[in-house]
């Protein structure tokens, strides 16, 4: 287990430095505020320099409006599954929770800020299927060197508080697709690692007598409980995308501050002035408007100049600008200034604006999936569904985005007629559970017509036609 975690030690911290940065930025912590300890703060006083005392550091926050705009594209509705048993998906509903949509969209912000994001699935006590998210940093998975890339197994390491002592350990967890065993570690080297041979208390399942401990536990469930959602296929953040473009328009952002801060700053530069100190010259600046010069004439340049800054305000608000813009193209966004110009838009031209925003959507949803379907079939393992591991799964995905829903819904009124319902029920506008839509429409048709099913509807039909013919 030592030469496991020194060998996997390299690439842990690799990724949790990276995993790191993206968190700062996300925290509105930029590279700007590093000297402040991450806090943006204003100084007008900050540096020691006659003309330049000004060391304004804020750092703006597109890394985070940038991450959190995809994730409320994707994941406010819940992808909605169907596995072609009604009875069936209401369990596997029940069992992802009414959260779900919640854990959706923190994969989402895990993804785009680690590269990838795990969830650790497993059996309580009372036999029931839970889930959980891991934080990234935690998770380094081992794969096969194959073109399969198989996931062989699974090390998790975290800190624990020890109640007894106040102080932290380190614990690692070494999974594999049979059990799970355990070690603590209370240094940094692993010099002192050992099993941690409390982890697991087992009893006797007819007396209910404690029969031991172990660092060691048999999961039985078939596989490595912890599922990789990745963001892209190189599982790279979303940060290193743009972050230039970021620390670029912080400081130019910066510099226009410290600018306005120390051009209020005009300063004096008195030749051959006449008088003994410089506080007669400021009292016969302020009472007598004037004041002295040993001016010798001719060519002397006796008098008063001033310093002072200049400020090239149209080449920064280019620069920022286009710095800006930038930002949101590089980091597939949509930028919210935007939306001011387009007004009462058309769809068309609404669709146009999500563009980039939708392409980066489609992808994460691409690499989604595969996690999700396996989520799924974890489930219906554990409901003991026919046919779990080959079922179909079919996912239905849903943008949350501005449009223009009277549009949509002319559209909707048009094709209605040649349109199955299934498919009105999803263009449907005012529609956000589509198969719920469906179920509604049913009973209104009971409710109307008095039929207790759709099958009801062409008996009656057929009753009628031979009545007509005898």
């Amino acid at each position: 287990m030592q030469e496991l975690l020194r060998n996997t030690d390299k690439r842990r911290l690799e990724f949790s430095r990276k995993y790191k940065k993206s968190l700062d930025y996300y925290f509105n912590k930029n590279d700007i505020t590093i000297r402040n300890n991450g806090e943006s703060k204003l100084k007008e006083d900050g540096k020691d320099e006659p003309l330049r005392k000004a060391d304004n550091r804020v750092s703006s926050n597109y890394h985070q409006l940038l991450v959190d705009q995809e994730a409320g594209y994707v994941a406010t509705v819940p992808p909605q599954i169907d596995v072609e048993d009604d009875g069936l998906n209401d369990e596997i509903d029940e069992v992802l929770g009414d959260n779900f949509n919640l854990r959706m969209n923190q994969l989402v912000v895990d993804a785009a800020n680690a590269g990838v994001a795990w969830v650790h699935y497993w059996i309580d006590e009372d036999k029931k299927f839970r889930y959980g998210i891991v934080p990234p940093d935690q998770v380094i998975p081992i794969y096969t060197s194959d073109l399969d890339r198989k996931l062989l197994a699974v090390r998790r390491s975290y800190s624990q508080l020890d109640p007894d002592t106040g102080k932290l350990f380190k614990i690692h967890e070494y999974w594999t697709d049979k059990d799970v065993t355990v070690f603590k570690d209370t240094s940094n080297n692993y010099e002192e690692l050992q099993p941690y041979n409390d982890r697991f208390t087992f009893y006797d399942t007819t007396t209910g007598v404690e029969t031991g401990t172990s660092n060691r536990l048999v999961h039985n469930l078939g596989r490595i409980p912890f599922i990789a959602f990745p963001k892209n296929k190189f599982e790279r953040p979303e940060l290193y995308k743009y972050k230039g473009l970021i620390d670029v328009y912080d400081n130019v952002y910066n510099g226009f501050v410290n600018d306005v801060d120390d051009v209020q700053e005009v300063i004096l530069v008195l030749t051959n002035y006449g008088g003994e100190d410089l506080a007669e010259f400021r009292r016969s600046l302020k009472e007598d408007k004037a004041i002295k010069m040993n001016s010798m004439g001719g060519t002397d340049k006796s008098g008063i100049d001033k310093l002072t800054i200049d400020i090239p305000v149209d080449a920064r608000n280019s620069l920022m600008e286009v710095t800006k813009s930038d930002i949101f193209v590089h980091g597939q966004g949509v930028n919210p200034v935007d939306f001011k110009a387009i007004g009462n838009a058309s769809g068309t031209a609404i669709k146009a604006l999500y563009g980039h925003l939708e392409l980066k959507a489609s992808n994460t949803e691409a690499n989604f999936r595969d996690g999700l379907s396996e989520l799924v079939r974890a489930i219906m393992k554990q409901l003991n569904a026919a046919q779990w591991d080959s079922r179909k799964i079919n996912q239905t995905w849903t943008r949350t985005a501005i449009q223009n829903d009277l549009e949509q819904a002319q559209m909707v009124s048009q094709v209605a007629a040649v349109s199955s319902d299934e498919a009105i029920a999803k263009a449907n506008p005012i529609v956000t559970d589509y198969q719920q839509e469906l179920e509604d429409r049913q009973d209104d048709i009971v409710k109307r017509d008095g039929y207790s099913n759709p099958g009801a509807l062409d008996d009656v039909e057929d009753d009628e036609d031979e009545s007509e013919e005898e």
